[in-house]
C-alpha cells in the first residue's frame, strides 16, 4: 500500500512538472508576454487532461520560479519580463539593478549542527544542510550578495553535499526533492557589516548592507528553508505586495 501511494505521488509530481514546463516554455519564448493572464484553472484542467490539484501544483512551481503571480479570485499573470529574476528574496521580488552579468559562486554545501537555530525554529533536529553562496558582477568581480541557506536535514537531502544543486539552482533542487515552498515569513533591516562578512564581500567593516531573513514553509506548514542574505542596497530593493 505504501509503495502504491509513493508511486501515485511520483506520477502526480511528474504531471505537475509537465504542466509547469509547458507554460514555462510559452513564457520564455514570448508566447505569453509580461502581464498576460493565464488560462483559468478549469481551462488548464481541460487542456492538459489532469486534475485541478495537479494544475495548482504546476502553478505553484511557476510561482516559485518567479514566472507568474497568482491573485485570489482573479487569476494568474506572467511576471517574467525578459530579465533575470533574482531568487534571493524568495516569494518577494528582489529587483536587481546591477547593470552587468551576474553569476553565482557556491561557497559550501555541507551538513552542519546548529542547536541555537534549531531552538529558534522549534525543530526536533539540530542538523541542517548548509548552502552558502555569493553573487558577483562579472565585469569587475564585485560581490553584491552573500546568502546562507539552512535546510532542516532529512534523508532526502543526505546526498546533497555530494550531488550538488540541480542545475545550480536551489529552488529547482527543492522542487526535485518534493519540497515546494508555499508560504512563509520575511524580515529585512539595514545592518553594518561585521569583519568576517566584510572580508568575504570585499568591503570595509561597518559598510551598510540590507539583511534579509526568510523562513519558508510548505503547504503542510513544515519548514523548508531558513536563509539569511546580505544584499548590497545599490543593487537590490525589497518589493512587497499586500
Amino acid at each position: 500500500m505504501v509503495r502504491k501511494a509513493a508511486k501515485a505521488a511520483e506520477v502526480g509530481r511528474s504531471k505537475a512538472h509537465m504542466v509547469a514546463a509547458t507554460i514555462e516554455h510559452e513564457i520564455l519564448t514570448g508566447r505569453l508576454p509580461f502581464g498576460q493572464q493565464l488560462e483559468s484553472e478549469s481551462e488548464l484542467v481541460e487542456r492538459f487532461a489532469v486534475s485541478r490539484n495537479t494544475v495548482r501544483k504546476g502553478l505553484d512551481l511557476l510561482t516559485n520560479g518567479g514566472l507568474i503571480t497568482r491573485k485570489g479570485g482573479i487569476g494568474s499573470f506572467v511576471t517574467f519580463n525578459g530579465r533575470a529574476i533574482d531568487g534571493s528574496l524568495g516569494w518577494n521580488t528582489a529587483l536587481e539593478r546591477a547593470g552587468g552579468n551576474v553569476h553565482t559562486r557556491l561557497l559550501q554545501i555541507a551538513i552542519v549542527e546548529d542547536k541555537a537555530l534549531a531552538r529558534e525554529l522549534k525543530l526536533d533536529t539540530s542538523a541542517f544542510v548548509a548552502i552558502d553562496r555569493m553573487r558577483l558582477i562579472d565585469k569587475d568581480a564585485l560581490c553584491i550578495s552573500l546568502e546562507r541557506s539552512r535546510l532542516p536535514f532529512n534523508d532526502e537531502l543526505a546526498a546533497l553535499p555530494l550531488e550538488g544543486l540541480v542545475g545550480g539552482s536551489l529552488n529547482r533542487t527543492l522542487i526535485e526533492h518534493g519540497m515546494v515552498p508555499h508560504h512563509g515569513e520575511q524580515w529585512a533591516e539595514v545592518v553594518a557589516l561585521e569583519a568576517p562578512d566584510a572580508r568575504l564581500l570585499k568591503r570595509r567593516t561597518g559598510t551598510s548592507f540590507l539583511r534579509s531573513r526568510r523562513l519558508t514553509r510548505d503547504r503542510d506548514d513544515r519548514i523548508i528553508e531558513y536563509v539569511v542574505s546580505l544584499l548590497d542596497p545599490a543593487h537590490f530593493a525589497l518589493h512587497l505586495e499586500f
